[in-house]
């Protein structure tokens, strides 16, 4: 087994030219949403209100209680620090910073302040194994295989593989003073729960993050946006009900076409630009894609598209509205 490679034609950049070129109207869906920060707060305030709560039952309604609402609070959550690296809340760039650092603190994890790099070079260089940390490590991928205990096993440890991949990538520094940040204020917000509720509370946090992204219906998102589901498709969207509590963050083709876009202008994106997307695949179900993942023998973390190594430049935000696109675009 062995990654899909196909030659260094970025299939995002020619279909955003297309669409700039045959609908310069959306270019009226750039720009930031301000609203999506009271969301933030409902996410934030909420998941934190439901551990002190979820503290004071027994363990087996703790469990089903992370399951369900705590998996797709701390879900949310994750999807709003990902508005937020994109630069979509605010135009302030400290003020998305700030943001994305207090929607991080129900995940627990010190997750936001490295996804933000790892993913803006993810954007940039998608499939280059060099600079895309989404890409599943060769030796993660030889020691899961295809048989399905190991695939389970895998999605159920996901936010621990997930974590090691930056060792993979040492040409992008790890630490720096938003990282720090980040780590730092994790510890406080841990420190402040166990100090006003003990370990319970921590513990429904805890799993409901390695839930909202690991083997659970929404750990699905992770296999539908980059899992080759249709050969020769590298990126897929899902348009069905799961988007109505994650953000549109199905909208993951139009997503990467045109990443200045905030989430709840991305079904508009997908109305005006229709004939650009009908031709491709969409996921119909999440639940279906972790089961497929699972039990289909020809799926596996090697059903990826991969690429020739290019270098990956970034300077600040790569994706501040129109600075994202190259000046030969802006022309067309």
């Amino acid at each position: 087994m062995n990654f899909h490679r196909q030659g260094a034609r970025q299939i995002h950049v020619e279909r955003r030219t297309r669409i700039l070129r045959e609908h310069p109207e959306v270019r009226e869906l750039f720009g930031n949403n301000p609203y999506t920060a009271l969301a933030v707060v409902a996410v934030v305030v909420t998941q934190t209100f439901l551990a002190f709560w979820a503290a004071e039952r027994s363990f087996p309604i703790l469990v089903a209680l992370a399951f369900t609402a705590g998996a797709v609070l701390n879900h949310a959550s994750f999807v709003l620090v990902h508005e937020c690296v994109h630069q979509l809340v605010f135009k302030s760039r400290a003020a998305n910073g700030l943001l994305m650092l207090f929607s991080n603190l129900p995940f627990i994890m010190p997750t936001a302040g490295s996804f933000r790099k790892y993913h803006l070079h993810h954007h940039r260089s998608l499939g280059d194994e060099a600079w895309d940390a989404d890409v599943p490590a060769p030796w993660e991928a030889r020691m899961v295989g295809n048989a399905s205990w190991r695939k389970a096993l895998w999605l159920l440890f996901f936010p621990l593989f997930y974590g090691l991949r930056p060792r993979n990538h040492p040409n992008i520094p790890l630490w720096d003073r938003l990282t720090v940040a980040n780590l730092s204020l994790q510890i406080l917000y841990v420190a402040a729960f166990f100090y006003g509720g003990g370990a319970a509370p921590i513990l429904y946090l805890g799993l409901s993050s390695v839930f909202a992204i690991g083997l659970h219906p929404l750990g699905g998102r992770w296999f539908q946006e980059h899992f080759e589901m249709t050969h020769g498709q590298e990126s897929n969207s899902y348009y069905g009900p799961g988007n109505l509590i994650s953000f549109n963050v199905g909208y993951h083709v139009e997503h990467h076409d045109l990443a200045f876009i905030p989430w709840n202008r991305l079904p508009q994106l997908r109305r005006i630009a229709g004939k650009h997307y009908d031709s491709l695949v969409p996921v119909h179900s999440w639940t279906g894609v972790v089961l497929r993942f699972i039990f289909d023998p020809g799926m596996s973390l090697y059903s990826r598209v991969l690429r020739p190594q290019v270098p990956s430049k970034v300077k600040g935000p790569m994706d501040d509205q129109e600075r994202f696109l190259p000046k030969v675009e802006l022309a067309r």
